[in-house]
Parts: structure tokens; C-alpha cells; sequence
């Protein structure tokens, strides 16, 4: 797995239950890098390894994780966890399983106790994405340089769907 920290203090963590999870996940350490956001990316188990999890959680801000971005399937409960030992926001993507889908993990995550939140995104790809998005966009509330490249990123996107439209109902009028 590479390092894709992008400098020595990353503000967002993105932490996986499994090394597995990495061929998703990737997509979330992409959009960061896109953003130049500085990084991490860490294999914590909550079941596995719950020590290092505890370690990790109630270390995070000290270290300067400003965002923890969670992935995990079936059970799915590192999202959790962590949420449960810090209060730095976590963002949690459910992965795709190969028993219910992913449908496990999802529900592992949005069905949090009151008072611990984790906000969770779709299931895998789409979901790895839209946490890295979303942490962009929570630190864009206080960073100027992020909320103009935020904005940016989305006016590129309406202009590509723009695009296809009018590429498409040029090609349904031949």
C-alpha cells in the first residue's frame, strides 16, 4: 500500500478494517490528493486489533487528524468504534460484501446509538468518493483555498453534465 500522506501532519485519516478494503478505498485518497489534502491511510481492525483501534482513536487529534474517514464490511463496526473514543467527526464508507452486498455494512453504521455519531456515506466506490468529498467540504468551512477549489469541482461537474446533454440531444435529432 503507498504512502499517500502529503506531508508530515495529515489532517484526515483514512482507516480501513482490512487491507482488502484498499482497492476501494483508494478513491477516497485520490479525491484528497486531488484537493491537496494531507493524508493517511492505516489497517485497524476493530475486532482484530481493538488495542490499536483504541489507540489510534484517542490519539488521532493529537497526532492532527482533523477527520477520520472509516471503511469496513459485514459487521462493519470501526466506524464505531472509533467514533466512540473521540470526537472528531468520522465518516463512515460501508464496503461491498459478498453475502448481503453490503446491505450489513450499511446498516452496521447508520443504526449508531444516539450520541455517537458516524456520518455515513453510499456503499464502496460511490461512497469512498463522497467521504473524501465530504471531509473536503467540512474542512472548506474554515479554509478558503479548499472552499474555492469545492467550488470549482462542482461547476466542472454541472458543465460535464451539461455537456452530455446537449451531446445527447444533438445525436437525437439526427
Amino acid at each position: 500500500m503507498p504512502n499517500t500522506s502529503t506531508n508530515n501532519t495529515p489532517i484526515i485519516t483514512i482507516v480501513m478494517g482490512s487491507k482488502s478494503d484498499y482497492d476501494v478505498m483508494k478513491h477516497s485518497a485520490e479525491v484528497l490528493r486531488e484537493f491537496g489534502v494531507s493524508h493517511e491511510v492505516r489497517v485497524i481492525s476493530a475486532h482484530r486489533t481493538p488495542g490499536r483501534a483504541h489507540e489510534f482513536a484517542t490519539g488521532a487529534e493529537g497526532r492532527g487528524t482533523r477527520i477520520i474517514i472509516a471503511a469496513a464490511g459485514k459487521a462493519a463496526h470501526l466506524a464505531g468504534v472509533l467514533a466512540a473514543f473521540t470526537h472528531l467527526p468520522v465518516l463512515g464508507v460501508p464496503m461491498t460484501t459478498s453475502d448481503l452486498g453490503g446491505l450489513d455494512s450499511l446498516l452496521s453504521m447508520v443504526q449508531m446509538p444516539a450520541g455517537i455519531p458516524v456520518g455515513t456515506t453510499a456503499i464502496g466506490k460511490a461512497g469512498a468518493k463522497n467521504a473524501a468529498l465530504l471531509a473536503v467540504s467540512i474542512l472548506a468551512l474554515s479554509d478558503p483555498r479548499l472552499r474555492e477549489e469545492l467550488l470549482a469541482f462542482r461547476q466542472r461537474m454541472q458543465e460535464e453534465v451539461e455537456a452530455a446533454d446537449d451531446e445527447i440531444r444533438n445525436i437525437s435529432h439526427e
